[in-house]
């Protein structure tokens, strides 16, 4: 079996090989190649992920190459966890919409829509050349934002399924705070890419008990740490949100915090920095304690388990996916792209049944997949107004002068990466 990851140099990609590793069993992968463009990184994380097949005896390869055509010539699975523009776009994304009072942020709001306009047409051109090079394979997204990247290669007639890691992390902190183990619990989660909400936690599988009640009431204060948000809203809500939620829950608060400390991107910028001097040591054989500190937590996992079900081996029966609504939750179009449990197999993801959703939290949902629509929208066809029309509908924006003056500095930010602009 070949599977293909574009974007290989990431930091993150030692967190892959070592789960392709130890979940051999789930996953016989006899070659992975690391493509990016990138080749000084490509050299360092390369030559790390060859030192932890061979640390954990396994057969499999490690290809490394520039080319895209030639990496993914006969894959089986074509994995995206690319980042255009690099740290320092993020950087940008992060910084530009709090000088307007909005939130600064890689994946939601205006900084997640100049992402989306950076990201959607490389994200078609790469799997157009997968299609022409191998119709076959199955396309992986866990490039942010995951919900409009993935609309967009399904809009397109790819073979494509998009992927987060959220409900898994979300499953291991619960599976550790009731002491059972992570595949006893299935989560009743529901909403779209970084918009989502566990509605119940049960045990056993899809018709088990619910034991979030329980889960909330022990562990409460421990749940809301985490989150950032109070304990009284977890307890009026009946739920347990994302920690994205936090960003709409408590914008303005989020807003504050985020302008008196250093941002995200720079504290990863220099994780980066250290990490890629430790993969550069030759005795490193195994990813290093700080990678866990990188985020994408439980990536591997996710991302072995759903290529395991995609290519018809053994991955678990349920799994968290990004994929079209068809119907799934009756109040957005059926080609929305939402985040749900689903089977998965060979064919793809078929969403399970949704129990009746909440206006509180249907609401919202419809609101950002209307912003979806008009930001893919942008991202095709490029244009001022369009950006502007999809700012104007994001609830983290909503007011023109707002979004006049977004619209501005996103192009002003992104110009070399907007063939429009």
């Amino acid at each position: 079996m070949k599977l293909t990851v574009v974007g290989g140099g990431s930091t993150y990609t030692p967190e892959l090989v070592d789960g392709f590793a130890r979940l051999r069993d789930t996953l016989p992968v006899g070659e992975l190649v690391l493509m990016d463009p990138a080749e000084d990184r490509l050299a360092l994380v390369g030559g790390l992920a060859r030192r932890i097949l061979a640390r954990q005896d396994h057969p499999g390869r490690i290809t490394t190459t520039t080319d895209l055509d030639e990496a993914v010539d006969g894959a089986d699975a074509v994995l995206l966890q690319l980042r255009v523009g690099g740290q320092a776009a993020r950087q940008q994304d992060e910084t530009w919409p709090l000088e307007c009072g909005c939130v600064g942020q890689e994946t939601t709001g205006a900084g997640g829509l100049a992402k989306a306009l950076r990201t959607v047409p490389v994200v078609l051109d790469i799997a157009d050349r997968v299609r022409r090079t191998n119709p076959r394979a199955w396309i992986i997204d866990f490039t942010n934002p995951v919900g409009i990247v993935t609309r967009a290669l399904l809009q397109a007639g790819h073979k494509a399924i998009g992927l987060c890691n959220v409900a898994i992390g979300l499953q291991r902190t619960f599976a550790r705070l009731l002491d059972v183990a992570p595949t006893d619990l299935h989560l009743d989660h529901v909403g779209l890419n970084h918009l989502t909400w566990e509605t119940a936690v049960r045990l056993g599988g899809p018709e088990g008990e619910d034991v979030l009640p329980k889960l909330l009431t022990a562990h409460g204060d421990t749940i809301a740490t985490d989150l950032r948000l109070p304990r009284p809203l977890l307890d009026t809500l009946g739920t347990i949100p994302s920690y994205y939620l936090r960003y709409y829950y408590a914008h303005d608060e989020v807003v504050r915090d985020l302008r008196t400390k250093p941002s995200r991107a720079a504290e990863v910028a220099d994780m980066e920095r250290r990490l890629l001097e430790m993969y550069a040591n030759p005795a490193l054989d195994e990813k290093p304690d700080l990678l866990a500190e990188r985020g994408g937590a439980y990536y591997s996992e996710a991302a072995v388990d759903l290529a395991a079900s995609l290519l018809g081996n053994t991955g678990t029966p349920y799994q968290v996916v990004n994929t079209h609504n068809n119907g799934t939750l009756p109040f957005l179009p059926d080609d929305a792209v939402i985040e749900v449990q689903a089977a998965v197999s060979a064919k793809g993801a078929s969403p399970l049944p949704v129990r009746p959703v909440d206006p509180l939290y249907a609401g919202l949902m419809a609101n950002v997949t209307a912003y979806e629509h008009l930001a893919l929208e942008a991202a095709l066809h490029g244009g001022r107004d369009r950006v502007f029309r999809a700012l104007l509908a994001h609830p983290l924006v909503g007011q023109y002068e707002y979004a006049e003056t977004l619209t501005d500095r996103l192009v002003a930010h992104n110009r070399e990466h907007l063939a429009w602009a």
